[in-house]
């Protein structure tokens, strides 16, 4: 009975804990109130007639909700083309990144590895300096990848960051089950494959994850390295819109940048809230399956057991 009792007492909560409690719940809901109304705010006006979005006092739901905005945008081919661009470069180049990060990461986390240290150093010294714009652009004209699709996957494949974190994980796996499949007659490629790859899901899936947002909204290489409208990425579209002039808010100027507006009301500013929506709504998908794996994955690469 006695320690019945005493675990009562210790359910009692004081006037303190519940005003502490209160207050932070308080300012865990302005937080997220914060945080999550402006891609609301970005939604309701996405979803609703362009014109009537102009003449404001819409904070809560659409007024008269359409799907013009996103029809008008698909209307034009370049977007569908974008699309393709996009989601083509985000599959390849997170594929590729992946494997390729991950293969030099594991090559240098084998200490016997001949010149490891001048690797390491090497890598080191590009993740801080870089030869600049113009030499690069030189660098990649040269290799004739200019207006090439490949210009968005081939650069991108090494992150010197992304690597380091994957080197301290391969470190921490057992030597003893690479010792047992090296026994075996299991080749390094095989142990790799079969061994290393198996067991690192969570980082691979953390850095896949990096690579995928980074591909999904990188537009600055389409700026500098492309100038085929065919191979314009979305992210390019969409920053197109963006910076245009403010004053382009009729159904007139959306016909001047480009798009059918045949008995349309989109706006150029309800056309940017929907490409907004087009870009974020594939990474809001995503997400939820590999956050799991997001700050396991970073922990356990991050720091070496």
């Amino acid at each position: 009975m006695t320690d019945i009792r005493k675990k009562r007492r210790r359910h009692i909560r004081s006037a303190e804990d519940w005003a502490v409690d209160i207050t932070i719940t308080v300012i865990m809901v302005l937080v997220v109130l914060v945080t999550v109304y402006p891609f609301y705010y970005i939604v309701i006006h996405a979803f609703n007639n362009g014109m009537d979005s102009s003449t404001g006092g819409m904070y809560f739901w659409p007024r008269r909700p359409t799907l013009e905005n996103f029809e008008t945008l698909l209307a034009d081919a370049s977007w569908g083309s974008a699309i393709f661009i996009s989601v083509a470069r985000t599959v390849i180049g997170t594929v590729l990144g992946v494997f390729v990060t991950s293969a030099v990461a594991y090559a240098l986390s084998f200490e016997h590895v001949m010149f490891r240290g001048g690797y390491y150093k090497l890598y080191i010294f590009t993740m801080y300096f870089s030869g600049g714009m113009i030499p690069f652009y030189i660098l990649l004209k040269s290799l004739g990848m200019l207006n090439t699709f490949w210009v968005y996957v081939i650069p991108g494949m090494l992150n010197v960051y992304y690597m380091l974190i994957l080197v301290n994980f391969f470190q921490t796996i057992p030597s003893s089950l690479y010792e047992s499949a090296w026994l075996d007659g299991a080749g390094d490629i095989r142990v790799f494959f079969q061994i290393a790859l198996p067991l690192s899901k969570a980082s691979l899936a953390t850095i896949a994850l990096f690579y995928a947002v980074s591909q999904w909204n990188s537009w600055m290489d389409s700026v500098y390295y492309v100038t085929k409208d065919e191979l314009r990425p979305m992210s390019y579209l969409m920053m197109e819109i963006i910076n245009k002039s403010a004053t382009a808010s009729t159904v007139t100027n959306a016909q001047s940048m480009g798009y059918a507006a045949s008995a349309m009301q989109s706006t150029t500013t309800s056309l940017q809230m929907a490409s907004m929506v087009l870009a974020v709504t594939p990474i809001l998908i995503v997400y939820p399956f590999l956050q799991k794996y997001f700050v396991k994955g970073v922990m356990i690469g991050s720091v070496k057991g």
